[in-house]
């Protein structure tokens, strides 16, 4: 016979207070499941970097370290390499940025640069704004720091400016840490702020002493419509976000950090503890890979491929999905934000999803005060478009036996629980 065991935490009284408030990742849970044969992921956004030419890459990874020698093994300064700036800096002068090396920082990733500003500027019972939702990583890395995330609406142009004011003006002047956004393509709703909201957004972070934290992993993967201008080309005080995980490659885990001196002074004491320096092995390869390859047409097959994705993704739901359901339209990125009739729990529906053969994010990660649960970010970057047509297929599938149960309850006038199942 076999036998159960339970694990106790004989450790569990001396782990810190914060450790009760952190979040885990709803994406990442379902990392496992998605790794399935029989299962079709739309929940996980990674970037296809089965379009990167291997052999350029190769001799990029070969010159890191024939070319730079042992430098390329050695520890080195916490803010990151000149070299690596510049070249960054290259990159961000296409998205009309002007930055000098010494107003940014080199980050172990964009997550990396989430948990610092955390560190820097969250006490316990801080209020901290983001849109409503907002990326599931950006709440864990907060969560640590126990700060009172307060969410505001999204539509169609972004973040309900109408909406920021009054809650600032309910707080009051500097009554906010921070507001952190995605103003490109955003994860997981996919919306582009409008350039009034952002002119706006900008207004009122002056007018109520309230840093603006861009988060722009996207910001390169338009399909369709004109550039946006970032926050930070329009307000020196913003604080820019960027990552080279969607453009090359995220295993790399290299992002930056731009921002006023004053707090990257601060962020830079702060990563001393964390990680004392960042791998200058990783930053070589960035600079090899962006200086000695033709990166701007690997990047426009991905985007070209990522917007055949998107399409065969939309064309799917209109085909496929139920009259009740909405969903957005994104001009890039990675993800299309869907909405349910209030009485279905995307959460409780998951796990008849996977029986199915289908993953998603339910939305109720994507919020920190658990809206959002009748709501579902889908990913169409990794799949092929046959394999997004399927997983949608099956996905209504799924859906429209729910709303199957909820249609007899509401034809005799009864409003269903969300919470039944």
């Amino acid at each position: 016979m076999g036998s159960s065991r339970i694990t106790f935490d004989k450790w569990s009284d001396s782990y810190s207070d914060r450790m009760e408030h952190m979040r885990a990742s709803a994406v990442r849970d379902l990392f496992a499941a998605a790794s399935r044969s029989d299962i079709i992921s739309l929940s996980g956004g990674m970037p296809d970097i089965n379009k990167l030419p291997l052999d350029k890459v190769a001799k990029a990874a070969s010159a890191t370290i024939t070319q730079e020698g042992i430098g390329a093994l050695q520890y080195g300064s916490t803010d990151g390499r000149v070299q690596t700036k510049e070249v960054l800096i290259g990159l961000m002068s296409e998205l009309g940025l002007r930055v000098k090396p010494e107003d940014m920082l080199i980050t172990a990733g964009a997550q990396q640069a989430l948990d610092l500003l955390g560190k820097i500027f969250i006490n316990p019972g801080d209020v901290v704004i983001t849109e409503g939702p907002t990326y599931v990583g950006a709440l864990q890395a907060f969560s640590a720091y126990q700060p009172d995330v307060h969410a505001i609406d999204l539509d169609d142009e972004g973040i309900r400016t109408d909406l920021l004011e009054e809650e600032l003006k309910r707080l009051g002047k500097g009554g906010a840490k921070f507001i952190y956004c995605i103003p490109n393509f955003q994860n997981p709703s996919g919306v582009t702020m409008s350039a009034l909201r952002r002119r706006r957004l900008i207004e009122l972070s002056h007018e109520y002493d309230v840093p603006i934290v861009e988060d722009d992993p996207y910001g390169r993967l338009r399909y369709e419509g004109g550039h946006m201008i970032p926050l930070r080309a329009l307000d020196e005080d913003v604080i820019y976000l960027g990552t080279v995980s969607k453009v090359f490659a995220p295993g790399l885990r290299t992002g930056w950090m731009v921002a006023p001196r004053p707090i990257l002074k601060k962020v830079n004491l702060a990563k001393q503890g964390t990680d004392l320096c960042g791998s200058a092995l990783n930053q070589v390869l960035v600079e090899h890979y962006f200086n000695d390859t033709p990166w701007h047409k690997t990047l426009q097959k991905a985007v070209d491929a990522y917007r055949e994705r998107r399409d065969a993704m939309l064309e799917a739901l209109d085909e496929y999905f139920p009259p009740e359901a909405t969903w957005t339209h994104p001009d890039g990125g990675f993800f299309i934000w869907v909405t349910l009739p209030p009485y279905v729990d995307t959460d409780q529906m998951l796990s008849v999803a996977l029986d199915h053969g289908v993953t998603y994010v339910p939305g109720a990660g994507c919020f920190p005060d658990g809206r959002g649960k009748n709501c579902m970010r889908i990913a169409f970057c990794y799949e092929e478009p046959d394999n997004i047509r399927e997983a949608i297929h099956r996905l209504a599938e799924v859906i429209d036996e729910r709303l199957g149960m909820y249609r007899v309850f509401i034809a005799a006038g009864v409003l269903p629980d969300a919470k039944e199942d």
